[in-house]
Order: structure tokens, then C-alpha cells, then sequence
């Protein structure tokens, strides 16, 4: 019973080995549950909590939290992500231990030709049993314990020992001493999967990046239709009055009828534009349902949508620096970090295949211990009574060692599919370079503009909201010159087109600057940052 003992130690101290050298990811356990049910697609969460008066009530911190809670796009992209992870699980399989274990009980009867084979139908039962532990190291190590025994049953006379053990144990350990050598190439795959998990998870957090790029716009683009549809209302609103003084001051005589079709015609025609800014903003409303996911609710996705956020910006607007945004932008974009993260995975592959050119020597060195048990009959017709445990005891006991060394070479004349793959890895990490360069100069012209254009909507508020003040100071100024007889109507209804525009222009600079300011963050890499965006690991 010794064996057991130091087997058991064996398998315990190679067990605990790979426990503290092997940390196997844990988000397997996430996904292979026993008896797990099958997965349904949820319902879009946390709607309801925004209806407000029979209204859908969103600020830009809540459509953009809804987006990253139920937009299919950003759903389907973190997938991606995750299953990059079952790679990283999948590399650790070279180093995981097996335990294999066999019994083939074999029973044979065949007539005997020789009175040496001690009886006339010779009879015999084998009974073989095996059991083998392999674990293979970072270091490239390979170790096997292996267990055989066997119990042979015979009929012949002139067996010794019946029935008869025989037990073994063999330790045998290999080493490859040039190719397959050391941890660097070993733990390459490992390593690899885990720079491609960051290198998905860089590219996650760039196509978020862009998602809430899209749902900021639409944000600022929908509150832009719904404020110029109340400016065109209000509009009609001063056109409708002015018509109606028209009208009266016909009923009165003191009107031409020929003058009441210009202020009735301008009716008109704004009632058209009031149309066509209801309907311009339907559109917008279901891009941005759909977006936040609002369209998959059918209590929700009929609901209008009433938006909070203000697009006018109290006091001086920042002006942004050049050369710190590009100095930022250079440090937080994840695109970078996925091409730098593949150049890193190019050399490691670059090493690997530098060292499979190397000959193939291997150091390997076995022990092993037998041992015999059983009844033992003697000569004289007595018998000693014996068994398995005593083959064991004898094996425990290494008083029957066998033991021994190779030396084994492999040596290719010629390796072209490593010397392939070698060259394969510098073209690759040649490429990534290029694309290195090819993706910095991206980002400094997408920062630069970002910059400009953020400079320019400051300086068009600045001009509109003059014009806006002005317009409105004229349009009074002509409203008093017509209600005093000094101006005609013509002059006041082309003060409410002016008004209408220059409204129209100084909410469209104040919704370029909101978006400008957007495409300066997501050029920098400060979008998620900014909006408390964080991706959580795949792999813990």
C-alpha cells in the first residue's frame, strides 16, 4: 500500500504545479453551467422608468445609457468581444494534465502439443490493468506516471505462482533541450490569445466609441427638428396674427383687398413649412426609438418623445489646444492599442518560428519499479499464500528498479515551413507598422478638423446670435411702423422671414457646436471617459 501513498503524493504535487502555474480564465464558468436553460434575447430594460406623462422623457445621459442597455449593434459587437476569451481557454490545452486509465481481461483455451505446457487444454485468464498521468509544463517538460498490472490465472502444472501479479510503476520525464525549450515558446499561443482578447476588446471599445458618436448625434439632431418645428410654428403664429389685422383693417375699409393675398399667402406657405418639419421629424424620432432600442416595446415605440437637454452653452465657450488634444488622442484611441497589441503578437510569433529552425533534441529519462505477488506453489506441493498487495509492496519498495537516459536528435536537412512561417510573421509585423503610421495619420487629421470645426461653430454662435438679436430688433421695429401707417405689410412679413432664418441659423450653430464638441471627444478618445462608459474584462 506504500505505492498508493506516493502515487497519491505524485498526482497531488503535480496537481498543485499546474493549479499555481496554469490560472485558467474564469469566464468559462459564466458560460458552462450544468443544466443551463436556453438563452432567450431579453427584453430592452429600464423604458419604463422614462415615461413621463404618456411621453418617452430622455436627457443625453439617458438615451446614451439606454443605447449601451439595448442597442442590438453594441449587443452583437460585445459577442464578439466574448467569444474571443473561449480562445484564451482553448490555448491552455497543451498544458492541461490527463489521467487515462484500461482493462482488458482476456481469457484463452488451446490444446497443448507438449507435455511441457503442463496440461492436456491449457487454460489461461490475463487481467491487465492500466492507469497513466501526463502533464506537460510551461517549460516544455513533460512528466508520466504510469501503473500497470496484470493477474494471469493458469491451469498449467508447472506455474509458479498461481494466481500470479505482476505490478509496475514508471516515472519518465522529457525535456526538449533546443526546440520547444522555455517558457517563451511555450506559452506563446496563451499569450497571443490574450493580447487577441485586448486587441477585440480595443476594437469593442472603438465601435462603442462610434455607437455613442451616432446616438449623441441623433440626440442633437432630433432636438434640432423639434426646435426648428417650433420656430416654424411660431412663425405661422406672427403670420397668422398679422393676417388677421389685415383682415380686420379690410372689414373696416382701411385695407386695398388687393393687399390681403400677401399676408394670406404667407399663411399658407408656412402652414406648408410647418408640415413638412412635422414630418422631417418622424424619421429622426424612429432612428433614434430604434437606436435606444425602443422600437422592440410595443407600449413604448408609440410613445412620443420629449427631450430635455439644451443645446445653448452658458458663458465663454473653451477653446480646444491642438497640441493636447493630438497628445491625448495619440494615448487614450483604442485603435492604436489593437494595432500595438498586434505588432506584440507578430514578435512573439516571429520568436516561436526562430525557434522551431533549431533541431529537435530531447532529453528524456524513465524509473521504474516491478514487484511480483500471488500463491506461490512450491515444489514439494505446498503452497504459500500471497497477492496482489504483495506486488504492490514490492513496488513501493524500488526493490526491482529499472532505469535509464536518451538522447534523441532530430535534425532536418532542410525546414522551409518554419523558414515560411518565420518570414510570414516579419511581412506581418512589417504590415503592422504600415497600418501603425497609416492609423496615426488618421487620427491626427480626424483631430485636427474636430478641432477646427469645434473653432468654427464658436466663432457662427457668436455671428447668429448677433443676427438673431438683430433680426428680432428689426422685426418689432417694422411691427411699430406698420401699426402706426408708416409701413406697409410687405416690410413685416419680410422681417418674419428674416427673424424665422436667423432663429433657424442660430440653432443650428449652437447643435453644430454640441456636435462638434462630440467629434472632438471621439477623436480624442475621451467619448466613453467623458460619459462614464467602462468595458469590463472578458478574461479575469
Amino acid at each position: 500500500m506504500k505505492l498508493f501513498l506516493r502515487l497519491s503524493m505524485v498526482i497531488m504535487l503535480a496537481g498543485a504545479l499546474h493549479a499555481q502555474t496554469f490560472p485558467l480564465p474564469k469566464y468559462w464558468e459564466q458560460i458552462f453551467t450544468p443544466q443551463r436553460p436556453v438563452m432567450q434575447l431579453p427584453d430592452p430594460e429600464q423604458l419604463e422608468s422614462y415615461i413621463n406623462d404618456g411621453k418617452l422623457t430622455l436627457s443625453l445621459q439617458d438615451a446614451i445609457r439606454l443605447t449601451l442597455l439595448n442597442n442590438t449593434e453594441i449587443k452583437i459587437n460585445r459577442s464578439q468581444y466574448e467569444q474571443a476569451a473561449m480562445a484564451v481557454l482553448r490555448a491552455y490545452s497543451p498544458f492541461d494534465p490527463l489521467l487515462t486509465a484500461n482493462f482488458r481481461p482476456v481469457r484463452s483455451t488451446q490444446p497443448t502439443t507438449s507435455q511441457l505446457q503442463g496440461a492436456q487444454t491449457l487454460s489461461d485468464l490475463q487481467q491487465p490493468f492500466g492507469a497513466a498521468y501526463s502533464q506537460t509544463f510551461y517549460s516544455g517538460t513533460n512528466l508520466q506516471v504510469r501503473f500497470n498490472t496484470i493477474r494471469s490465472t493458469t491451469n498449467s502444472a508447472f506455474a509458479t505462482f498461481n494466481p500470479s501479479f505482476s505490478s509496475s510503476t514508471t516515472f519518465q520525464l522529457s525535456q526538449p533541450l533546443l526546440r520547444g525549450r522555455g517558457w517563451t515558446v511555450n506559452r506563446a499561443p496563451i499569450v497571443v490569445a490574450r493580447r487577441n482578447v485586448d486587441q477585440s476588446r480595443a476594437s469593442f471599445e472603438a465601435q462603442l466609441n462610434d455607437s455613442l458618436l451616432t446616438v449623441i448625434n441623433q440626440y442633437w439632431a432630433l432636438v434640432q427638428a423639434q426646435k426648428s418645428l417650433a420656430v416654424v410654428r411660431d412663425s405661422l403664429r406672427l403670420a397668422e396674427e398679422s393676417y388677421k389685422r389685415d383682415k380686420r383693417a379690410l372689414e373696416l375699409g382701411a385695407l386695398s383687398p388687393l393687399e390681403i393675398y400677401r399676408s394670406e399667402g404667407t399663411v399658407a406657405q408656412r402652414r406648408v413649412q410647418v408640415i413638412q418639419a412635422e414630418y422631417a421629424l418622424k424619421p429622426l424620432e424612429d432612428q433614434l426609438r430604434r437606436t435606444i432600442g425602443a422600437d422592440l416595446n410595443d407600449r413604448v415605440k408609440v410613445l412620443d418623445i420629449v427631450l430635455t437637454e439644451n443645446a445653448e452653452v452658458a458663458g465663454e465657450l473653451p477653446i480646444p489646444d491642438m497640441s493636447e488634444a493630438l497628445k491625448t488622442a495619440m494615448a487614450k484611441r483604442p485603435e492604436l492599442e489593437a494595432v500595438r497589441l498586434q505588432i506584440a503578437n507578430d514578435d512573439t510569433t516571429a520568436a516561436v518560428a526562430r525557434n522551431n529552425l533549431k533541431p529537435d533534441l530531447t532529453l528524456s529519462s524513465f524509473f521504474t519499479s516491478s514487484g511480483r505477488g500471488g500463491n506461490q506453489i512450491l515444489t514439494g506441493g505446498g503452497l504459500i499464500p500471497g497477492g496482489w498487495s504483495d506486488s504492490l509492496d514490492q513496488v513501493g519498495s524500488f526493490n526491482f528498479p529499472t532505469y535509464g537516459l536518451s538522447l534523441d536528435l532530430r535534425l532536418p536537412i532542410r525546414n522551409r515551413a518554419a523558414q515560411a512561417d518565420l518570414g510570414t510573421s516579419l511581412i506581418s509585423k512589417r504590415n503592422s507598422l504600415y497600418q501603425l503610421r497609416q492609423r496615426q495619420q488618421i487620427i491626427h487629421e480626424e483631430v485636427r478638423n474636430s478641432v477646427h470645426r469645434v473653432e468654427e461653430s464658436r466663432l457662427v454662435i457668436a455671428a447668429a446670435d448677433t443676427a438673431r438679436d438683430l433680426a428680432k430688433k428689426t422685426l418689432a421695429a417694422e411691427q411699430r411702423k406698420y401699426e402706426l401707417g408708416a409701413q406697409t405689410i410687405f416690410f413685416v412679413l419680410d422681417a418674419q422671414n428674416t427673424y424665422q432664418q436667423a432663429e433657424q441659423n442660430y440653432l443650428q450653430a449652437v447643435i453644430a457646436y454640441q456636435r462638434a464638441l462630440a467629434q472632438l471627444d471621439r477623436a480624442t478618445g475621451n467619448l466613453l471617459e467623458k460619459n462614464r462608459v467602462l468595458v469590463d474584462s472578458a478574461v479575469k
